[in-house]
C-alpha cells in the first residue's frame, strides 16, 4: 500500500508535535502525517521525571493533546508505526509493517535515546533510565519499595529524579564522574548552590569519581554500586542519567549527513533539500556558520519546529531564536536563558531564597540562569535578543533586578 504527498514527520515528541500542529497553524493546507514509534496518543517528557513522578500528572494530563484534536486540524497520527526506511529518489518511508508512505517534505523529529552506562552490571534489574512514558511507569513502580536509590549521573534528570525521591521522603545518593554537577549546563555558582539545596533536601552528591560496576544479588538484582575508587553503595534502585544519543539511524541509512546528530543548514534543512531536521537529533548551522550545534529542549524544539514550517508554508526565515531552559527540584525553579558555552565571568545576585547568576564572555552578557526568580528570566530573554542595550558586570551585586535595569531602557 502505498499513501502520497503532503508533509510527513517522523518522530511525536515535542518538536515533531510541534512541527504538525506549526504547519496548520502557517496555513499549510496538504497532507500531514504524524509517525511514531510509541503508541498511544503523543506526550510531553519534562512531566516525566517531575509531576508524572509525584503522581500528580496521570496519562491524560501528559499528553499533548486528545485525539479529537488531531482530527480537527487534519493530522493523520500513525503511532506504534515506526519508519524503518526511506527512500529519498521515491521519496517515501517504509513502516515496519511494511506500507509505504510517500512525501513532498520530510521531516525528521527522531529525539534522542538515553546513553548507555559501559560498565558490567548495566543491564541488571533495578537498573533504570528516565526518557520515555514506560520508563516512568517503571520507575514509579519501584519507588513504592525503595529506599536506597542511586542515581548515576549528576545532570538535569538525575537531578529532577533525585529532587522527587527526597520530596517523598526517600534521600538518594548521587555519583557524578566529573569535578561538580551539571558540569555542561550551568555555571560553577549555580551548580554549587543546587548542590547544596540537594544536601539540604537529605541526598547525597559524590562528584570526581565514575561507576566501575552496578553490584548484583543472586536473583540478579541491582544491590549496589562500585565506584571508580573502590567505594561500595548500597542501592535497591539505580537510575542512570549520563546524557542522550541522538537517534540518526534513520538518516545514516537514507544517507543524509549525520556528525552526532543530523547536519542541517540554518533553515533545519538537511543534506536532502527536501527532508528537514529538528529537536534533539538535529546538528544546526550557526549563525556564523563557522560551526554546528546540537541542543536539548523542549522551547529549542518548539522554536525549529516554527521555523521549518514556515519554510515550508512558503515564507523561509532562518533559524535564529535565543535558547532557553527550565528544570524544576523540589522548592528551586531554574530557569535559563542564552548559552553560556565558553563563559569566562560569572557574576551573582543574590536574593532572600532566590538568586540569579550573570555569565559573560569577554565582558557580553551571554547567558542568565535565574533560581526563583522568574521576572530576571522574562527580563533577561528580552535582554538577550536586544543590541542597543549592555550589561556591565559592575551593575551587578545583592539586590540587583534585571527587569529594573531594562525599565526605562
Amino acid at each position: 500500500m502505498l499513501t502520497r504527498g503532503g508533509t510527513v514527520v517522523i518522530g511525536a515528541g515535542h518538536a515533531g508535535f510541534a512541527a504538525a500542529t506549526a504547519l496548520r497553524d502557517t496555513g499549510v493546507d496538504g497532507p500531514v502525517t504524524l509517525l511514531d514509534v510509541h503508541c498511544g496518543l503523543p506526550y510531553q517528557r519534562p512531566p516525566l521525571s517531575k509531576a508524572y513522578l509525584l503522581g500528580k500528572a496521570d496519562r491524560a494530563r501528559v499528553a499533548f493533546r486528545p485525539a479529537a484534536y488531531y482530527e480537527r486540524r487534519e493530522i493523520t497520527l500513525r503511532t506504534g508505526q515506526p519508519a524503518v526506511a526511506i527512500d529519498r529518489s521515491a521519496r517515501t518511508a517504509r513502516l515496519r509493517s511494511g506500507e509505504t508512505v510517500g512525501y513532498d517534505t520530510l521531516v525528521l523529529a527522531t529525539g534522542a535515546r538515553p546513553r548507555p552506562l559501559p560498565v558490567p552490571g548495566h543491564d541488571l534489574d533495578g537498573v533504570l533510565v528516565l526518557r520515555t512514558l514506560p520508563d516512568a511507569d517503571a520507575l514509579r513502580a519501584r519507588m513504592e519499595t525503595a529506599r536506597r536509590p542511586v542515581v548515576i549521573g549528576g545532570g538535569f534528570i538525575g537531578l529532577e529524579f533525585a529532587a522527587v525521591a527526597a520530596a517523598g521522603g526517600t534521600p538518594v545518593t548521587i555519583v557524578e564522574a566529573a569535578q561538580r554537577i551539571l558540569s555542561r549546563s550551568v555555571s560553577a555558582h549555580t551548580a554549587a548552590q543546587l548542590e547544596k539545596a540537594h544536601h539540604g533536601w537529605g541526598n547525597t552528591v559524590r562528584t570526581g569519581t565514575g561507576v566501575q560496576r552496578i553490584i548484583g544479588g543472586p536473583d540478579g538484582q541491582a544491590i549496589g554500586v562500585r565506584l571508580a575508587d573502590g567505594t561500595e553503595i548500597t542501592a535497591d534502585l539505580v537510575v542512570v542519567g549520563v546524557g542522550a544519543v541522538p537517534e540518526t539511524a534513520l538518516a545514516e541509512s537514507a544517507g543524509l549527513a549525520v556528525d552526532d546528530g543530523i547536519i542541517t543548514d540554518r533553515y533545519l534543512r538537511t543534506s536532502d533539500p527536501s527532508v528537514f531536521a529538528i529537536g534533539d537529533c538535529a546538528r544546526i548551522a550557526e549563525r556564523n556558520g563557522s560551526r554546528t550545534r546540537r541542543r536539548e529542549s523542549v522551547q529549542n524544539a518548539t522554536d525549529q519546529a516554527r521555523t521549518v514550517a514556515r519554510t515550508i508554508g512558503g515564507a523561509p526565515a532562518a533559524y535564529t531564536a535565543s535558547p532557553w531552559f527550565w528544570s524544576d527540584q523540589h522548592q528551586l525553579k531554574l530557569q535559563i536563558a542564552g548559552d553560556l558555552t565558553g563563559y569566562d565571568e560569572a557574576v551573582a545576585a543574590p536574593g532572600e531564597g532566590a538568586f540569579s547568576t550573570y555569565c559573560f564572555r569577554r565582558g557580553q552578557l551571554v547567558a542568565v540562569e535565574s533560581v526563583n526568580r522568574p521576572t530576571d528570566h522574562v527580563a533577561a530573554r528580552k535582554l538577550l535578543e536586544r543590541t542597543d542595550v549592555s550589561l556591565s558586570q559592575r551593575a551587578i551585586g545583592p539586590g540587583f533586578a534585571l527587569a529594573d535595569f531594562l525599565k526605562f531602557r
